[in-house]
C-alpha cells in the first residue's frame, strides 16, 4: 500500500502505446493509490473507456462524458488529485501541452492542474528528435513537469530508435518518487551494499551464502522514491529496481571494499547524479551528511589461492582442503567520519543474536543496527522480513511484513539519527 490515500488522474493520449496505460493503472491500484482517467478523443479509438472503468471503478472523462452536473468535467475532476500522469503522451499533446494550448479535453484539464505532472512520451523517433519536440520537452522540464523517458528498441511503426513508452514498472516507481519525496532524504547522498559476496576458488567454483539482496533492493528503492541519490553497491542483478538508481556490480569481499570506500568519498565530496532535464542544477545541489546502509552478507573468509581456469577432479583426489584467509571486515574498516552508518545483521542464535547485533555500535562503529533473528536457510529470498531497530538509546522491534513497507520504517526510524 505505497500510495495509499493517493489519487492519480492518469491521462492517455493517442498513441499504439494507449493499452499499456491499463498496466499503468493496475500497478497504481496495487499500491493502494485511487486512479481516475481522462482520455483524448483519438485515445478511445485504441482503448475503450470501459476498460479503465473496468480497472479503476471510477467513471472515465472524455468528450463523451463530460458532465456539468456532477464532477466529472475537465474543471472538478483534477481538485482532489494530487499528480496529474500523461501516459502515453504523444508528440502532439507534448507539443501542445507547453505552448498551453487546450483544444481537447485532456489539454483542457492539464491546463485546469495546480499540481505536478509527468509525462511519458510515447512518439515514433523521428517525432521525437524533432526540434520542435525537443525544445518543448526542454520547456516543460523548465516548468517542474517531470518527462518519463522513453525507451529505445523497435516501434510499433517498424523503425528501430528512441521513443516506446517507458516500462510500466519505471513509470510507476518515478511517479512514486513525486508522490513521496520527504526533505530530509531529497538529494542525500546514500551507498546501499546488497547481496552475498562470491570468493572464487577457480573460474568455475566458488564460496558464497544464501543472501538474496532483496532488503538492499527494498531499501535502495524506498530511498529512490524519498528523492535521495542513491548508490547500490550490489552482487546479484534485479529487474525490480528503478533505472534510476545508480548500481555496482561486485562480486568479492574485496571489490565491496574497494567501491564502498570510493562510493562514500564521492559522497562526502562530488554528486553521484548527473545534471538531466529534470534537475538542471544537480552539481549545485546543497551537501547533506550521507548515509551509508550495509546490509550485504559479506563473506568472512575467502580461499587463500585462488585458481585460474577450472581445477580438474582428477588433481585434487579424494578429499580438497581449501586453504581460507579472513577477509577485510568492511563495517569496522571503512572511514566513516561524517557518514551516519546503518549496519544490518543477521543471527541464528536467539540467545546471544541480539547481544551480537548491539555489539556492532561499540565494535564497528554503527549508528544503528537492524537485527534479524533467523531459523535456517529457508529465510533467505523471501519478500517478507522482520527486524529490531538498535541504537545505543533504543531498542525497537519491527514486526514482519513486506520488505519494502520495512524499508519505509527503517527510513523513518534513520532520520532519527541526525536530530
Amino acid at each position: 500500500m505505497l500510495l495509499k490515500n493517493k489519487k492519480i488522474l492518469l491521462g492517455v493520449t493517442g498513441s499504439i502505446a494507449a493499452y499499456k496505460a491499463c498496466e499503468v493503472a493496475r500497478l497504481f491500484i496495487k499500491a493502494g493509490a485511487n486512479v481516475q482517467v481522462v482520455m483524448s478523443e483519438a485515445a478511445t479509438r485504441f482503448v475503450s473507456p470501459l476498460t479503465f472503468e473496468a480497472l479503476t471503478r471510477n467513471p472515465v472523462l472524455c468528450e463523451d462524458s463530460e458532465s456539468w452536473a456532477n464532477n466529472l468535467n475537465h474543471i472538478e475532476i483534477s481538485k482532489d488529485c494530487d499528480m496529474f500522469l500523461i501516459a502515453p503522451a504523444t508528440a502532439n499533446t507534448i507539443n501542445k501541452l507547453s505552448k498551453g494550448i487546450a483544444d481537447n479535453i485532456l489539454l483542457q484539464s492539464a491546463l485546469a492542474f495546480n499540481k505536478p505532472i509527468a509525462i511519458a512520451p510515447s512518439a515514433n523517433t523521428n517525432m521525437l528528435g524533432n526540434h520542435h519536440t525537443k525544445n518543448s520537452l526542454k520547456m516543460l522540464a523548465v516548468s517542474d513537469i517531470t518527462i518519463i523517458e522513453p525507451q529505445e528498441k523497435l516501434l510499433a511503426c517498424g523503425d528501430t530508435g528512441n521513443g516506446a513508452l517507458a516500462d510500466p514498472q519505471e513509470i510507476f516507481w518515478q511517479c512514486a518518487k513525486v508522490l513521496l519525496k520527504d526533505p530530509f532524504w531529497s538529494d542525500r547522498r546514500v551507498v546501499v551494499t546488497g547481496g552475498g559476496t562470491i570468493e572464487k576458488i577457480d573460474d568455475i567454483r566458488y564460496i558464497s551464502n544464501f543472501s538474496s539482496g532483496k532488503m538492499a533492493n527494498a531499501i535502495a528503492s524506498a530511498l529512490y522514491t524519498k528523492g535521495a541519490d542513491v548508490c547500490l553497491i550490489r552482487t546479484k542483478e534485479t529487474k525490480d529496481l528503478p533505472n534510476d538508481i545508480y548500481t555496482i556490480d561486485v562480486e568479492s569481499a574485496q571489490d565491496m571494499l574497494g567501491f564502498t570506500e570510493d562510493a562514500l568519498r564521492v559522497a562526502r565530496k562530488g554528486v553521484m547524479s548527473k545534471p538531466s532535464l529534470n534537475n538542471p542544477d544537480a552539481l549545485g545541489m546543497i551537501q547533506k551528511e550521507p548515509f551509508l546502509f550495509m546490509v550485504a552478507a559479506v563473506a568472512d573468509y575467502t580461499p587463500s589461492y585462488p585458481q585460474a581456469g577450472k581445477i580438474k577432479k582428477n588433481t585434487i583426489g579424494e578429499s580438497w582442503n581449501i586453504e581460507l584467509k579472513q577477509n577485510s571486515d568492511i563495517l569496522k574498516t571503512i572511514n566513516k567520519d561524517g557518514i551516519k552508518t546503518v549496519a544490518f545483521k543477521a543471527e541464528t542464535d536467539s540467545d546471544n543474536g541480539l547481544a551480537n547485533a548491539a555489539s556492532l555500535l561499540s565494535d564497528k562503529g554503527a549508528d544503528a543496527v537492524c537485527y534479524n533473528l533467523i531459523s535456517d536457510a529457508n529465510n533467505f529470498g523471501g519478500d517478507y522480513n522482520e527486524i529490531i531497530w538498535i541504537t545505543p538509546t533504543e531498542q525497537v522491534k519491527i514486526d514482519k511484513q513486506y520488505k519494502l513497507s520495512l524499508a519505509f520504517k527503517i527510513l523513518e526510524n534513520a532520520k532519527r539519527l541526525s536530530v
